[in-house]
């Protein structure tokens, strides 16, 4: 009797613990982000890391002491001066991740947050909103077709899922531009309070894109400059902050190659995995790719990610097949993708499997990609998905090549370091730093 009592008092006292110490947690998560005079909520389909950057870039340009964190293909912390970290982790990735972050990085003198959405499941991205950003402004950069086991068969599904970030009186920013999705977000945003404002890239000029030195679309252009316009910031400035600001891992950067006497251009494109977002690429890179080149398209297949196989498999006859002269298969569902893209009318013989039913070295892959090419000129473009054994050895020899030919091999995390690319404030006060020290050092 006496073993229960105390069993239950040790209950007892270990709940009303760990009670104190969750709502002690909250109050002073909470009162972190009541310091702050701007949060940024970054969601949609594609393009999240890439606008956390921009946006981060903007509010630094426009004088706010910023923290931003980004999810996507490598998760960062980006620091007031455009500084990055990486975010450690002992597991599996999850949402309260976010909670750590503020804790972490959201120190007295920070003023601006943005932070991209983790969350897939439409209540995780509730709660995401709700309790860990309570964004003043929420931005759903596109609605596309994925993720739809966890938010929706339909895209009018999908732009219901996204609205479950918009804020509570706020604002929501988006670049959709199919005017249907649009007005259900808009709907959406005004049930809570809200109003939508659309970020039109018809705005954004050639010239206004002439500072990046990589591949970006007028579309995230739009959204920082909309987002700059709502806070007061000025355009130019704006689109200073947007063009110092370090793209994201895997960014589309157009290098060419020696492969066995083969001048090929590396396209990268496996952040963009949806079909809207490939077929707009596509569209936009042809321009640029040499006009004698064969293209080669990679299908890089992650075992975990059959559903998006499928799709890219019935993607190339119906949508790819003017672009892609051949057709590369790596990792899994080989067999299922390539009777995919034949049942669809791609030819058989301008397919080649080189992933786990064939498990080839890198000098098979470079000799298959060479005789693939008649000519001087090739273009090997990557899709789908990053991490597969044939993937990651193409790009680790990539990568090697851009060391040893002197091209420029770019690290994010050694790129914003460059006193370049800090915000004006920052570089006012790091130049007085220096000056203080070369007088302390002259006398």
């Amino acid at each position: 009797m006496y073993t229960s009592f105390y069993g239950l008092c040790v209950v007892i006292i270990f709940s009303g613990a760990l009670f104190l110490y969750w709502h002690l947690s909250v109050r002073a998560h909470n009162r972190r982000l009541e310091q702050l005079d701007v949060r940024l909520h970054v969601n949609g389909i594609r393009g999240k890391s890439t606008v956390t950057r921009l946006l981060a870039g903007v509010l630094r340009e426009g004088g706010y002491v910023t923290v931003a964190k980004t999810t996507g293909s490598a998760a960062r912390v980006i620091g007031p001066t455009g500084a990055e970290s990486r975010i450690k982790r002992r597991g599996a990735p999850t949402i309260n991740e976010q909670i750590d972050i503020v804790a972490e990085h959201v120190t007295p003198e920070v003023e601006a947050l943005v932070i991209e959405c983790m969350a897939v499941r439409p209540l995780y991205q509730q709660y995401s909103q709700d309790f860990m950003v309570r964004s003043h402004i929420t931005v759903i950069t596109n609605v596309r077709e994925d993720h739809q086991e966890e938010m929706g068969e339909t895209l009018e599904e999908i732009a219901d899922s996204l609205s479950m970030t918009i804020p509570e009186n706020g604002v929501l920013v988006t670049a959709e531009d199919r005017e249907h999705l649009r007005e259900r977000l808009r709907t959406n945003a005004e049930a809570r309070g809200s109003r939508l404002v659309y970020a039109d890239p018809s705005g954004v000029s050639d010239a206004d894109m002439s500072g990046f030195d990589y591949l970006q679309f007028k579309e995230n252009v739009a959204i920082g400059l909309t987002v700059a316009r709502l806070l007061g910031i000025s355009r130019e400035v704006a689109l200073e902050g947007m063009w110092k600001s370090v793209p994201d891992v895997g960014v589309v950067r157009l290098r060419t190659y020696d492969i066995r006497g083969k001048r090929v251009m590396w396209v990268p494109m496996f952040a963009a995995n949806d079909r809207e977002s490939v077929i707009m690429t596509m569209d936009t890179l042809r321009a640029s790719f040499p006009p004698d080149a064969t293209v080669i398209g990679i299908l890089n297949n992650r075992r975990d990610r059959g559903r998006r196989a499928e799709l890219f498999g019935e993607m190339v006859p119906r949508d790819l097949s003017h672009h892609l002269d051949h057709v590369i298969t790596f990792g899994a569902f080989e067999d299922q993708v390539t009777s995919a893209m034949t049942d669809g009318g791609y030819d058989r013989s301008r397919i080649h499997n080189l992933g786990d039913t064939v498990q080839p070295s890198l000098e098979q892959i470079l000799a298959v990609v060479e005789q693939l090419i008649p000519g001087r000129n090739g273009v090997l473009v990557g899709m789908v998905n990053i991490h597969t054994d044939q993937a990651e050895m193409l790009i680790e020899h990539f990568h090697e090549q851009a060391v040893l030919s002197g091209q420029d091999a770019h690290d994010e995390l050694e790129e914003s370091l460059d006193p370049v690319r800090a915000p004006q404030g920052t570089q006012r006060i790091q130049n007085a730093a220096a000056r203080e020290r070369q007088a302390v050092s002259d006398a």
